[in-house]
């Protein structure tokens, strides 16, 4: 089967997800095409079944804003075209859903059917897509597919109610390879990060307002007063300057160290002892379920997909948004029991393996299977 693949080729979960499903795809002999404005960071190497279109936008003094939809329709449409694409997968309805939608009408006029299968990740749902500028738009990509999938019960029940969609939306969660991070689990026994019998507690996320930053230090805060330990922040993003603001208010500087954008997320999650994640909102949680695959226990909020993901008293620990003390208590209930700490990892780790890339892969393929009949 020839798929295209639209996706942002960021370090966001999204463009991971989309990036590894191609690569997975790539390896059972399908034949597949990434279609979007740079390479993905998790597309490593090119091969006879792997392949990248760049969409390039060009610089006209007649567009105040570069107009990437339609850059990304005309090349959809060259690439649909010329490799004769079978199915198109685009993950985020805005803009991905949206240009597909125009290539698949201008296609239509030159007598060629693609369907077109949207992959809803969140953002594109509870922050863009509902807001009231974008929703008609939203709302017109998702009827406009042939087929919608979302990463969580969560999610589907949020864009039901947000934009009151009646059609079918199927849940098919993110995923892990499992089998690549449990060649990891040993190779890290010891905490690389800490000195002497320091705890490392990690955060990894874009940093963006949703993601409660300054909550994961008061969380971390309060567990330092008991526990000897350090704060890893992993990512980039608007806040930041106001996350360093307030360590350098509170005397915490010291104690957290913040390392930007990283390959190397398997290593620092490998030498942790606790991953924390009190999102406002989360339609997944893929950096939880990172943790989770390298068996570290989580501590999280209990909204979106993060409570179907970490399960309460067995992966680790949910409570509401915003409740420090109950995220920092049980915390310090994890990390100063070193019995419980290691069933909690053991625990999650056999909950990351439901997500496991070799059980999910199939569900699309019968996604494709579906749309292609649909089509003909």
């Amino acid at each position: 089967m020839k798929i295209g693949i639209v996706c942002y080729p960021t370090f966001g979960g999204s463009g991971v997800v989309a990036t590894e499903l191609g690569i997975e795809l790539s390896k059972k002999g399908h034949e597949i095409h990434f279609i979007t404005y740079s390479q993905p960071v998790r597309l490593d190497a090119l091969s006879k079944n792997l392949h990248y279109h760049e969409v390039n936008v060009p610089d006209y003094p007649l567009f105040k804003y570069e107009p990437y939809e339609l850059a990304l329709s005309s090349k959809l449409y060259d690439v649909v075209s010329k490799h004769k694409i079978d199915v198109l997968h685009v993950h985020y309805a805005i803009p991905h859903a949206y240009a597909a939608y125009m290539a698949k009408k201008i296609l239509d006029e030159n007598g060629y059917n693609i369907p077109i299968i949207t992959t809803l990740h969140g953002t594109d749902i509870t922050l863009v897509g509902n807001h009231p500028f974008y929703k008609p738009a939203v709302t017109f990509s998702i009827n406009k597919s042939d087929i919608v999938t979302c990463v969580s019960k969560s999610l589907r029940d949020d864009t039901r109610e947000f934009f009151g969609i009646k059609r079918d939306i199927k849940v098919i969660p993110n995923f892990i390879d499992i089998e690549k991070y449990s060649k990891k689990h040993l190779l890290f026994e010891r905490n690389i990060i800490a000195q002497d019998k320091e705890k490392i507690i990690v955060h990894i996320s874009n940093f963006r307002p949703l993601k409660r930053i300054i909550d994961v230090i008061k969380i971390f805060e309060k567990i330092s007063q008991k526990i000897n330990s350090k704060l890893i922040m992993v990512g980039d993003g608007p806040d930041k300057k106001k996350a360093k603001d307030f360590l350098r208010k509170n005397n915490l500087k010291n104690k957290v160290i913040f390392l930007g954008k990283t390959n190397e997320i398997d290593e620092i999650l490998c030498s942790s002892d606790l991953f924390l994640l009190p999102s406002e909102k989360e339609s997944f949680g893929l950096a939880a379920l990172e943790a989770m695959a390298l068996k570290v226990p989580v501590i999280s909020s209990n909204v979106g997909g993060l409570k179907e993901l970490n399960i309460n008293g067995n992966s680790g620990y949910t409570s509401h948004v915003g409740d420090i003390d109950s995220m920092s208590n049980n915390a310090i209930e994890i990390l100063s029991n070193e019995k419980l700490k290691n069933t909690f990892k053991n625990q999650a780790f056999e909950n990351a393996k439901k997500y496991d890339i070799k059980k999910v892969i199939p569900l699309y393929e019968e996604i494709y299977s579906e749309a292609l009949t649909k089509s003909n």
